[in-house]
């Protein structure tokens, strides 16, 4: 695996980030080698050029325990955003891990999104953390079909396998779930599938769903999605050529049938779904333990 030079590894404090809560951002590795055909990583505007090549940051470890020593504010450090931390070069050089260990140890809170099954090696010290600080897992499932998954992303977990972390990761008090999200319109947005990955949540102790009804589309990524659609589901391209032109927002045509029956089966089964829900779920508890210690 090449190594890449980097000044900075952990981004500035944000007090009030809608997504997920997250206080900062951290990204050990450039690139991502899962194939996933829609990912929006690939757009020119992130500038990753050979994005399916592995590149991780040199000397990443020392880095960030120079920049959490630093740190003024304690917080939630969010990682997965641009490349998974969890790809297959992390078993064996184990970046993530190291970083997970450093963030344990000066005190902060965590909140990790990955494909990757891989993350149950890490439950020991995923542990540690909650016992100071909010601990979070997403794990993103856009399909209940492990050979449909195989087709839209080749390289990575299975949803079966995920699912199974999921279950390991719940029963050992990680507060988990699921991103779902993309939901490929003309290929994944059916009933059949999003009752399936509600049910096999649900069944693996998953504490929340996070859903998106579609796909978002720009630059580059564009072209490489449509080729994939072109190699893998002829003739589903012109369906999106004819129903979303060149907008961005490529929102299935079934998305408000398809929230209505989502919603109402996540009530069912007491699985958050509301972002504002899912934050306090995984912070309250924290919060309270830290205000008791000033009365």
């Amino acid at each position: 695996m090449e190594f890449i030079t980097a000044k900075t590894i952990i981004s500035g404090y944000s007090e009030n980030n809608p997504w997920f809560g997250c206080n900062y951002n951290m990204n050990i590795y450039k690139g991502c080698s899962h194939g996933c055909i829609y990912c929006d990583s690939r757009s020119e505007c992130y500038r990753v050029d050979n994005f399916d090549r592995v590149r991780a940051k040199e000397n990443a470890l020392a880095i960030i325990e120079s920049e959490l020593k630093s740190k003024r504010k304690k917080g939630i450090i969010g990682t997965g955003a641009m490349s998974d931390p969890y790809n297959p070069f992390e078993e064996k050089y184990m970046l993530t891990r190291g970083a997970m260990e450093l963030i344990n140890q000066f005190g902060f809170g965590a909140a990790v999104a990955t494909k990757s099954d891989l993350i149950v090696r890490d439950i020991d010290i995923l542990k540690e953390i909650s016992k100071h600080s909010p601990i979070l897992v997403k794990i993103t499932v856009t399909t209940a079909d492990d050979v449909l998954c195989r087709k839209i992303e080749p390289n990575v977990s299975v949803s079966s396998d995920r699912f199974k972390a999921i279950k390991k990761l719940s029963q050992e008090g990680i507060f988990v779930g699921v991103l779902l999200m993309p939901v490929l319109p003309f290929i994944e947005d059916n009933e059949d599938n999003i009752n399936g990955i509600i049910e096999l949540a649900y069944q693996n102790g998953a504490k929340f769903i996070y859903p998106a009804f579609g796909v978002t589309l720009r630059q580059n990524q564009r072209d490489w999605y449509y080729n994939k659609l072109d190699e893998l589901f002829p003739l589903i391209k012109e369906k999106y050529i004819r129903n979303y032109g060149s907008s961005y927002e490529c929102w299935s045509p079934k998305a408000k049938e398809l929230w209505s029956l989502f919603q109402n089966k996540c009530n069912q089964y007491g699985i958050l779904y509301k972002m504002d829900d899912i934050i306090r779920g995984y912070k309250d508890s924290y919060q309270t333990v830290q205000l008791s210690l000033f009365k």
